[in-house]
């Protein structure tokens, strides 16, 4: 969540040019340094707040400033080298890149085990090497090669694009560990891990429909109305809805005869995976309505849904967690509750598609 607040968001702006107007990557590239190196007191000062509002108790001051580093200095710009690349259509360098930066956490994590010394100040020093050294791959043998130029007119005019995403982007990833924090505040322990492993497992069966919305994305950038018709829009949601319900179906029947496949800790979650069977549908399709809007550039107008969409979801969770007190009644009316954050989704969005498309 943190890491979001790099160069205010300035990425946004990057993956747009290198989509739309690639010649233009050196340019926006040095933007994107200059927003980076600006957004730092105010990335420090987050981070301060943060760590004195929930980590305190926890871990040292410097092994959390060494974690923040290692995302937000290292490898959110990692991340950006894959947008670029994917925004040039090179998807093989990109998914390359991902697989990369994971292995090398791996491996890293293979040696810190191997270490008589396992503090925590020690492992977030691997943490940081391992992905710094992602990123020096990433920016020596895969970014495009452009000369910087620094043109500050061009960067003004995408500024408050750049910040909707970033604070959107935010919203995004506050609202998915906040709902974790409530349940844990209103349901207990145990009830707050089932709900972190079956959101997990539902956030495997995203990886498809977000590959086919980042490719439907770029396409939406260069022909905004791209999904004019109702039918069509309608389709595509059908269409995400049963991948994510056949791909959790699968997960569900693979756990039932094998419910330690993802680890012991899954196992306890595993019987209660098919009550949740619409949950990732519908979540999945709240989260391509909001790369519905990033297409169009109505960047403000997500930013304010993602809000709306974050309260609702804290006033649904919180009257299901009150009402009942078995787990699996609380996961079968999860259906509900994304059921009811679809249909505000359905009505903001699709509101929001029959303004003009705004090309930043």
């Amino acid at each position: 969540m943190l890491s979001r607040i790099l160069a205010f968001g300035f990425i946004a702006p990057l993956y747009r040019v290198a989509t739309v107007k690639p010649l233009l990557i050196g340019t926006y590239t040095a933007g994107s340094l200059l927003a980076a190196v600006i957004s730092l007191p105010i990335l420090a000062l987050a981070s301060f707040a943060v760590y004195h509002l929930f980590f305190k108790a926890e871990m040292a001051w410097g092994a959390f400033a060494l974690v923040v580093a290692a995302e937000a200095l290292l490898w959110r710009p990692a991340e950006a080298v894959i947008i670029v690349n994917n925004g040039l259509n090179r998807f093989g360098h990109g998914a390359f890149l991902v697989i990369l930066g994971t292995a090398i956490r791996a491996l890293a994590a293979a040696l810190f085990a191997s270490l008589a010394v396992r503090d925590l100040l020690t492992w977030t020093l691997f943490y940081l090497a391992a992905n710094a050294l992602s990123l020096g791959i990433a920016v020596i043998f895969f970014y495009p090669r452009s000369r910087l130029r620094l043109k500050p007119k061009l960067y003004v005019r995408r500024l408050a694009d750049a910040v909707y995403v970033a604070s959107a982007e935010v919203l995004f990833y506050l609202q998915m560990e906040l709902d974790k924090l409530l349940v844990l505040a209103l349901g207990g322990a145990k009830l707050a891990g089932i709900y972190a492993i079956i959101m997990r497992l539902v956030d495997l069966t995203a990886i498809p429909v977000r590959t086919f919305s980042m490719l439907l994305v770029q396409k939406m950038m260069r022909s905004p109305d791209l999904l004019a018709r109702l039918m069509r829009r309608l389709g595509v949601e059908v269409g995400i809805f049963a991948v994510s319900t056949l791909a959790i179906l699968a997960l569900a029947i693979l756990l039932r005869f094998f419910p330690t496949l993802l680890g012991t800790n899954v196992a306890e979650a595993a019987p209660l995976v098919l009550l949740a069977l619409f949950v990732p549908g519908l979540r999945n399709i709240v989260e391509y309505h909001a790369e519905l809007l990033f297409a169009r550039g109505q960047t403000f107008i997500r930013a304010v849904n993602l809000l709306l969409l974050a309260g609702a979801k804290a006033v649904l969770l919180s009257h299901v967690l009150q009402a009942y007190g078995a787990a699996e009644d609380i996961v079968l009316r999860l259906n509900g509750v994304f059921a009811g954050l679809y249909l505000i989704s359905l009505m903001l969005t699709y509101s929001a598609l029959g303004m003009p498309a705004r090309r930043v």
